[in-house]
């Protein structure tokens, strides 16, 4: 099997958009502080492994790496975060935005894993369609850019899909996160990031997806239908609900007492992870293209490996 790589085509950037809303207060510094000694604490780190403990000093911090570099010693192997580190730094920073509706708890887990050094990017805005919900509030006190999209007729802000673009672009986004964003994307903006934008559905598609089957809908249908398995879907966005090459799947049992909240808890608690996995190996380009258009995740431990 033959792989090919496509890379994200950006725009050029423009000028700022006036209808973006900004926090009133600065940006809080989204790198952790380091320590410059040379020398650092006696600080213990205690590691689980197989019902044991052992515990790891912490080597001489870096000022130039994200975060802390530590070699974690196990009982198979040993895994150096400076190795880790040098590959990350060899690959650009991503800019992400993000897209929500609601309270944006994937969005709150993918920008905790940019902070940690989980993900190699960082959230540079945040777009939605409800200025007051609970994901752009977040954003807001985290000192996160909120844009307004779509314009309503009646509305006074929000951006046309023309200036989104062009909002986008100034921010220099490469990948676009849609996290319970409940409107569909235009097709300009589509063919404006190719391959570049992802969705996450709280089914195992293409099963109870398409137009009017988003939240807790879902998880009724699943139950009604008899289903005895469930769980999250990230895909590519294309023109259409739920109908884009799928990238990653995480399977959930369905119980047989299960109410459509217990299921979708399960769901969510998927979710979280699985975005988080996904959204690290974006940032780090290993999404790789098959020849027949299947989008596959490469293993960072193997780079043989795919998923």
């Amino acid at each position: 099997m033959s792989i090919r790589v496509r890379g994200s085509i950006l725009g050029p950037s423009s000028s700022p958009i006036h209808s973006i809303q900004s926090p009133k207060t600065p940006s809080f510094l989204t790198l952790p502080t380091y320590f410059s000694s040379k020398v650092c604490s006696t600080k213990r780190v205690w590691l689980k492994n197989n019902s044991s403990f052992s515990s790891h000093s912490i080597l001489p911090a870096s000022t130039n790496l994200r975060r802390r570099n530590c070699v974690v010693k196990t009982e198979h192997k040993v895994v150096s975060d400076i190795e880790e580190n040098s590959v990350k730094l060899k690959v650009k920073r991503k800019n992400l935005a993000v897209f929500v509706s609601g309270g944006g708890s994937n969005f709150r887990s993918i920008f905790d894993a940019t902070l940690n050094g989980s993900v190699h990017g960082d959230i540079a805005v945040l777009v939605t369609n409800k200025y007051d919900c609970g994901g752009a509030k977040y954003a807001r006190d985290n000192g996160i850019p909120v844009i307004l999209f779509p314009k309503n007729k009646d509305a006074t802000e929000g951006l046309s899909t023309e200036n989104l673009i062009a909002a986008l672009r100034s921010y220099k986004v490469d990948f676009i996160l849609l996290a319970g964003y409940l409107k569909l994307i235009p097709t300009k903006l589509v063919q404006a990031y190719p391959k570049s934008i992802l969705n996450i559905h709280p089914s195992l598609l293409p099963a109870f997806g398409g137009k009017g089957y988003f939240g807790i809908k879902v998880h009724k249908a699943v139950i009604a239908s008899g289903a005895r398995y469930s769980g999250p879907t990230i895909h590519y966005v294309d023109e259409h609900y739920d109908t884009g090459r799928i990238l990653a799947q995480r399977v959930v049992p369905v119980l047989a007492n299960d109410t459509a909240e217990e299921l979708a808890a399960r769901v969510l608690h998927e979710e979280h992870r699985l975005y988080v996995e996904v959204v690290a190996a974006l940032c780090e380009d290993r999404i790789i293209w098959r020849e027949d258009g299947v989008p596959l995740i490469q293993s960072k431990e193997n780079p043989n490996d795919y998923r």
